[in-house]
């Protein structure tokens, strides 16, 4: 009994720490966000705690004051002058359409796709499941040089639907990889008895094969939403006025310095999305991601 309880007190202390580890930067990133100019760069010490917590650098980057404003009274006021350089509402609208139109374009037509390959028997199915999933392990700096000539000719270079399409094409091997092993869980009897009730194949899917796989498809959504969202690369090189979170940030390292504060600000409030809508789904998301590991 005696080994059993320490066995498992140790179990959750080193269960704490390696969530500490992981935490750890995040919840430094969150304090960097509200401290002021002079204790993210203190020479003399690592300021922790020992501060006066500031909105300023949300303020500028999610508000879209302005970094520099007139004096009063000795302080000084946002939002009264300056340029606007550090405005990333912009982006943060930017990212959002981009992000949720890519998932919803590339969940509909995984969906379909998954179906068809886990349902419908044809002669290179397996071969052309492997090459879909080949797709993901092409990286996307391979192909840019291509991809911004052949967006830049069909008018789709520096457009949200430009990105919207590149993102829904990365996402799309693993998306459909994931709803197609979720579909092999449920078996073909199910499909066949709704069929001999009377069902279309499209009134099978729809209404018996779908709110099955619920999980599963709230599952690949997270994960195509998040992929799209931190996506940096194709974002950088088929945009140039359009700038996404992740480009917007690298806006803040200028040639006087880092502008940490107003990087860790955008960077927090860019987590936020990600983290309500992993937190609105995680019922769904952790049968989801368990659903296709176990085969009866």
């Amino acid at each position: 009994m005696h080994d059993s309880t320490l066995k498992l007190t140790l179990r959750y202390l080193v269960s704490i720490l390696i969530v500490g580890i992981f935490v750890f930067p995040i919840a430094w990133w969150g304090l960097t966000s509200v401290k002021p100019i002079s204790a993210v760069f203190d020479k003399d010490r690592i300021v922790v705690f020992d501060f006066e917590p500031t909105l300023e650098n949300y303020r500028v980057t999610v508000l879209g004051y302005s970094k520099r404003g007139s004096k009063e009274d000795g302080k000084t006021l946002m939002g009264t002058s300056g340029n606007n350089s550090y405005d990333g509402r912009s982006s943060i609208v930017s990212s959002v359409i981009v992000a949720v139109g890519s998932t919803l374009i590339t969940t509909i037509v995984a969906l379909l796709a998954s179906y068809g390959l886990s349902r419908m028997r044809f002669w290179g199915s397996q071969g052309y499941l492997n090459w879909i999933l080949s797709q993901r392990f092409l990286p996307p700096v391979a192909i840019i040089v291509p991809l911004v000539f052949i967006f830049h000719d069909m008018g789709l270079r520096d457009t949200h639907a430009g990105l919207i399409i590149a993102h829904t094409l990365i996402n799309i091997p693993i998306a459909v990889l994931l709803l197609k092993s979720f579909m092999d869980d449920i078996p073909i009897d199910i499909d066949q008895a709704a069929m001999i009730d009377g069902a279309t194949r499209f009134q099978c899917f729809w209404m018996v094969i779908l709110p099955m796989v619920k999980g599963g498809l709230a599952a690949t959504a997270v994960l195509c939403f998040v992929f799209s969202w931190t996506e940096f690369l194709l974002s950088l090189f088929l945009t140039s006025s359009i700038r996404t979170i992740p480009v917007k940030i690298t806006t803040y390292v200028t040639s006087t310095g880092s502008e940490w504060g107003y990087i860790s600000a955008l960077g927090t409030s860019a987590i936020l999305p990600s983290f309500i809508f992993i937190l609105l789904v995680q019922r769904h998301l952790v049968r989801g991601l368990t659903m296709g590991a176990i085969k009866d």
